[in-house]
């Protein structure tokens, strides 16, 4: 154990140190925050810019109005009336004196099924959708007022009902079920990448080592059973101290989320006092951060202990077995299909957390460190699946473990010619 403690430390400051960790740990939680919301305000800049004019050719006498009068406030769609022929409407879009231009037979008014043609320049979906979302309100509110429904009733029938998913543990305890299942999402991404590139390191290491011949002079000092645990669990804690770091940011960025808003939104934009707290801010502008339960934070950082530990004890056989990165893809693949195999089951799980194929996933060894945090943001799990699940990934790590040493053993040893699968399963059952 002493041995397999001074290579795990030797390993760990190694990595610790170096400037690519700092770099990557800080920059990390930024590059992802930048993610999330590039888009979104890409999204509403470009909304902002997608002013549209659309020439109205309006056949039922009453629809233009209506448009008209919700246009500006409603879908940064203006309408101007306009007569036909087409072939002069054509030639004004194409000129750049309209955006687009619409016809509206007077059937619109009567017949269920009409269907109207949009002329424009553009291939943008955005356009398309926003005029028909005013055009069935404008339909809608001229067939109400023909047939004299009183005012009250049209409110009646617009009026909305908002439903705010909960989910309830076992405590009793609920929770934002929406923003629980992005937070799953993420986990089982984050999982998924931070085990693959944390793999990658374990496996770049060994070659190194066995490309150097330096393995060769150490082992002559430790086992290599000794050598393989250290390196594994060196790489480990480097890992798990970065997964912390980038928890306690989370936490913060959530604390202090009101008090960041506020650099960028002042209270009058929302409509609320000047004097409005960082919460009441956040309210104001539609934000509400979840509150994440710790133990669902406790399991994440077990689930991707284990996981860690199980492939990683894999891409260190799969180094052992060759002498450059290039040589190692053919051995790849029976370490990378079942680590992928539970992405493609991500929104089934989501959407039947507590079906049988999800549960049976969520016990594998291979699936379980990114099936069964995402089972647990999208349902309440009973603790004995997650205690089980967690109980069989640490079986499979010891197992896997056990037949990594054995190809590892034989692996740093091979020189000149990079072996098949077969001969490498063959490696582990030498005694």
């Amino acid at each position: 154990m002493y041995k397999i403690w001074l290579i795990l430390r030797s390993e760990f400051w190694r990595r610790v140190r170096s400037t690519t960790f700092i770099v990557a740990t800080l920059l990390a939680p930024l590059l992802l925050i930048v993610l999330m919301f590039a888009p979104a305000l890409l999204g509403e800049l470009g909304e902002e810019s997608s002013e549209h004019t659309i020439a109205v050719v309006d056949d039922t006498g009453t629809l233009l109005d209506r448009l008209q009068d919700a246009s500006e406030e409603a879908s940064r769609l203006s309408f101007v009336a306009a007569h036909p022929p087409a072939d002069s409407l054509r030639a004004a879009v194409l000129a750049g004196a309209y955006d687009g231009f619409v016809v509206l037979p007077a059937s619109l008014l009567t017949d269920d099924n009409e269907t109207i043609t949009y002329y424009s320049t553009e291939s943008s979906l955005g356009g398309p959708a926003r005029l028909e979302n005013r055009l069935e309100d404008a339909v809608r509110d001229a067939v109400l007022a023909a047939r004299e429904v009183p005012d009250t009733i049209q409110v009646l029938m617009e009026r909305e009902v908002n439903v705010s998913p909960q989910v309830l543990s076992e405590e009793g305890e609920a929770g934002s079920g929406i923003i629980l299942t992005f937070i799953g999402f993420g986990m089982a991404f984050i999982i998924y990448f931070a085990v693959f590139i944390y793999g990658q390191f374990v496996m770049q290491g060994v070659i190194q080592e066995k490309s150097n011949r330096v393995v060769e002079v150490v082992v002559s000092s430790v086992r290599p059973f000794e050598l393989l645990m250290g390196k594994v669990l060196g790489v480990g804690a480097m890992g798990l101290v970065q997964m912390i770091v980038w928890v306690a940011l989370a936490g913060a960025g959530m604390t202090f989320a009101g008090t960041l808003l506020a650099l960028f939104v002042t209270p009058a934009d929302l409509g609320v006092p000047t004097d409005a707290s960082a919460q009441e801010v956040m309210a104001a502008a539609g934000i509400t951060m979840p509150t994440i339960p710790l133990s669902l934070v406790a399991w994440f950082l077990l689930f991707f202990v284990g996981g860690y530990l199980l492939y990683a004890s894999l891409f260190a056989a799969v180094g052992s077995a060759v002498e450059q990165q290039q040589d190692a893809q053919n051995l790849m693949y029976p370490v990378f299909i079942p680590l992928v195999v539970p992405l493609m089951f991500v929104t089934f799980v989501v959407e039947s957390p507590d079906s049988l194929i999800s549960l049976l996933l969520s016990l594998v060894p291979f699936f379980s460190p990114i099936i069964m945090p995402l089972r647990m943001t999208a349902a309440s799990v009973p603790f004995w699946q997650t205690l089980l699940a967690f109980g069989l990934l640490v079986g499979g790590f010891v197992f896997t473990i056990w037949v990594a040493a054995r190809i590892y053993r034989i692996g740093i040893f091979m020189y000149g010619k990079t072996p098949s699968l077969t001969e490498v399963v063959k490696w582990a059952t030498y005694r």
